[in-house]
């Protein structure tokens, strides 16, 4: 069954390969590749070059940001919704996690379970921390542009600290597909497809709209 058309999944892509560099660029800016010899390993001389990491760092943000604003732009004129947090989504997901583990049974879900839900809401708040501070950072350098000290230094540790919860939230999130039932759908991010017999398994509301539309109902 089709789950993600090609709008999705690049959106989805761009996110990642522009957050893999951001975190990349903006670790080694600190710096700490040189310190721990980072830039000793084959391939990654560069990465204690603040010329180059800088140009990287800002090119991946405006990859991000693009990103960023097809998305919201996508659900606006698409109008699915499926992806936005709802009314009993902590609820649910925790029945959804203990169904995993064999405690209990899992509630039916539409196209998205509860814990989707909730880990893009968690995702899109710290994403924009990230990109609202990252602008402030951007903003400060321009000429004439002279903020107090104490403003600068406050968005830099908030920047920062969003970056540590983005790293949690991308751990939380592969880690989740190491648990066998989540398995069907890491395919889906490549094909946008996923396994029917799974989707009418994990999702019987989301296949039931499918059948009816299909229907003509």
């Amino acid at each position: 069954m089709k789950r993600h058309n090609l709008a999705v999944r690049l959106q989805h892509w761009l996110v990642v390969l522009s957050t893999f560099t951001l975190i990349f660029t903006g670790i080694g800016q600190m710096p700490v590749y040189k310190r721990y010899m980072v830039d000793q390993l084959p391939g990654l001389a560069w990465s204690s070059d603040y010329s180059i990491t800088v140009v990287l760092h800002y090119g991946a943000a405006l990859v991000l940001v693009f990103a960023a604003i097809f998305h919201i732009c996508y659900l606006l004129f698409s109008k699915d919704y499926d992806i936005i947090p709802r009314k009993g989504d902590l609820k649910e997901s925790f029945l959804i996690i203990k169904a995993m583990f064999g405690l209990g049974e899992e509630p039916p879900s539409g196209k998205y379970l509860a814990e989707q839900r909730l880990a893009y809401a968690y995702m899109v708040f710290w994403f924009a921390v990230i990109i609202f501070t990252g602008l402030v950072k951007t903003i400060k350098n321009l000429p004439g542009v002279d903020w107090p000290g104490w403003f600068i230094a406050l968005n830099t540790h908030f920047h920062n600290l969003a970056m540590v919860f983005l790293l949690l939230g991308i751990v939380a999130h592969l880690g989740a597909f190491l648990l066998k039932p989540n398995w069907p759908l890491v395919p889906s991010m490549f094909t946008g497809k996923v396994n029917r017999e799974y989707a009418q398994k994990r999702h019987p509301l989301w296949t039931k709209v499918g059948r009816e539309i299909s229907d003509g109902k």
